[in-house]
């Protein structure tokens, strides 16, 4: 075959009825003739199919989970560049939005909220006035109960009021008896998912208004009205809400090292990264004990006896074919 059949125009999230069944055929045959693949030559654009380095006359099946893996890996490094982006646009307009000295609101909808008083009072605002959805991201790690004690008047209010409110917590936030309880007063109107990590805090109220924190230690936050930057952050929201796992579902077991756990192998994975204890920890929602603890363990499950021979321990181990966590921060204001 010299010249490769026009691929058909789609991606790897559908497709085709050729590529469909070709892919399927492969699958269960272990490989198949380059003659067959002809009418969905799509598959070896997309790299579902792949020659056979034995012999060229046969084409090779990307195993289903390797291939998603690589896709997730590409979604989320794009989530990661949004997160920068966003991250980018509240510090450049916060010099900006604090320009009005009479009301600190500009032109484009932002406004720049300094102090926790002013934050929650915002906050307040904008959770009474809501009367669609209510969407948040919560990269805190275990919920604290008075937090969530403070939050659940508001919650029972917005119930009452039939108020879509969705939620995105890390995993870590399932090891937490408050949450689940939490949860259980509302009677299931607060839908909630987890990720290994997400984005820094974002509150959405309808399509309205939204709040991001500008500094560290969230101190400072942006209130958000511009329109476009609004359904920004709710696509933003709802492709990392697609990819987490349902709070009553369980996080799927990923691979590489026998008696390693689903949280060891992301700490494995940032390790290959260079990141610190600190930073890892950070990222995860995890305090800094708890993190070394299970580096600890990750590295007694892969027989390594120092911090270098880790790195290549995990990667002998094949724990860095799998999609990279997204980011996590800490604190409970935005």
């Amino acid at each position: 075959m010299n010249n490769a059949p026009e691929a058909h125009p789609h991606g790897a999230e559908r497709l085709c009825d050729d590529g469909d069944r070709v892919y399927a055929h492969a699958l269960q045959k272990g490989r198949i003739m380059r003659q067959e693949a002809e009418e969905a030559w799509c598959l070896v654009e997309l790299a579902l199919l792949h020659p056979d380095p034995v012999d060229m006359q046969w084409l090779l099946p990307t195993p289903p989970r390797v291939a998603m893996s690589r896709l997730l890996h590409g979604i989320q490094e794009d989530f990661a560049a949004t997160h920068g982006r966003v991250t980018a646009l509240a510090a450049t307009f916060e010099r900006f939005a604090g320009l009005d000295v009479r009301t600190g609101v500009s032109d484009e909808g932002l406004r720049v909220l300094d102090g926790r008083t002013r934050i929650e009072a915002a906050i307040d605002e904008a959770t009474a006035a809501c009367g669609t959805r209510m969407w948040a991201v919560q990269p805190d790690g275990i919920r604290r109960e008075k937090i969530l004690l403070k939050a659940l008047p508001l919650a029972q209010e917005m119930a009452r009021k039939q108020v879509q409110m969705r939620t995105l917590y890390t995993h870590v936030a399932r090891h937490g008896p408050a949450l689940a309880a939490y949860l259980d007063k509302l009677g299931g109107a607060v839908e909630v998912r987890t990720l290994d990590e997400c984005i820094e805090r974002l509150l959405l109220f309808d399509d309205a208004v939204a709040f991001i924190p500008v500094t560290a230690d969230r101190s400072v936050a942006m209130e958000v009205r511009h329109p476009a930057l609004i359904n920004y952050l709710a696509i933003v929201f709802d492709r990392l809400w697609r990819l987490a796992v349902p709070f009553a579902e369980p996080v799927p077991a990923l691979g590489g090292g026998e008696g390693v756990t689903h949280r060891e192998r992301v700490i494995a994975a940032l390790l290959a990264e260079g990141h610190t204890d600190a930073v890892i920890a950070q990222r995860l929602g995890l305090n800094v004990r708890t993190c070394r603890y299970h580096i600890a363990k990750l590295a007694a499950a892969l027989g390594s006896s120092s911090r270098a021979q880790l790195g290549v321990r995990i990667a002998q181990a094949g724990m860095l074919d799998f999609p990279e966590p997204l980011r996590a921060d800490s604190e409970s204001q935005p």
